[in-house]
């Protein structure tokens, strides 16, 4: 991949940023407390500043817990599925319909493709790392399943944290919920995912055709070289 190694370390790249960017979404609230999918800040208030209830994939904390003068944070265990809605009617009587509570619930579930889509670009970056044409062509298929899966899952997050978001700051309690740092890191994950997959692509057919013209060009090298015996003394014409 000599002419186009160039962009094939691009892709490679792309895809290492991409993979940590889907990390940063899969170790969000409670593996670390303060990255979160969907941030809701809550109206009551420690010494220090508003209390907040972060959600991640496998769960939420609730930051700044009143009526301290310190930071106290707690985090519930870490499981795949939970309720975020039960969660918020709870912490600040937030009123869901039993649809929205459901469905909320049900895509909680879902957020379990974060680790997997992170694993599987993982993988296509390994792959593209160095590889021939054929270990390109093989991590670029491995890409684009994980471009696949991660904008489901991506999908799923806007729908499901939508919901959430959307009966918060609609009850009048005077809460506010945003999407955080895990959202656009996956949604920039996506969109990096989308374009390392069509690069390593590119650049295993762009090898491909460059090697197809070497080959012709010393083919034709070969065939238009005209090998010329040496002529005996009667053949020879007198230069004088």
């Amino acid at each position: 991949m000599a002419k186009t190694g160039i962009f094939h370390h691009v892709g490679t790249f792309l895809l290492f940023v991409a993979a940590i960017l889907l990390l940063i979404t899969t170790i969000s609230a409670p593996v670390v407390k303060d990255i979160a999918i969907l941030k809701v800040t809550l109206t009551n208030k420690t010494d220090l500043r508003n209390s907040s209830v972060t959600f991640g994939t496998f769960g939420h904390c609730i930051l700044d817990v009143a009526p301290v003068q310190t930071d106290q944070d707690f985090c519930y265990p870490k499981h795949i599925g939970y309720n975020p809605a039960k969660i918020m009617s709870q912490i600040d009587q937030t009123t869901f319909t039993t649809a929205a509570t459901d469905t909320s619930k049900a895509l909680t579930r879902v957020m379990i493709l974060h680790p997997v889509a992170c694993g599987v670009t993982f993988i296509a970056f390994l792959l593209a790392l160095g590889s021939g044409v054929c270990g390109a062509i093989f991590a670029a298929m491995v890409a684009a399943v994980a471009w696949l899966i991660t904008l489901v899952v991506m999908v799923t997050d806007f729908v499901l944290f939508g919901i959430i978001k959307r009966h918060v700051n609609g009850d009048g309690s005077g809460s506010h919920a945003v999407f955080s740092t895990g959202m656009w890191t996956i949604l920039a994950a996506m969109v990096i995912l989308f374009f390392a997959t069509f690069i390593v692509l590119f650049t295993c057919f762009s090898s491909r055709m460059h090697r197809q013209d070497r080959h012709s060009s010393k083919e034709a090298g070969y065939n238009g070289t005209r090998t010329t015996g040496r002529r005996r003394f009667w053949q020879r014409r007198n230069r004088y």
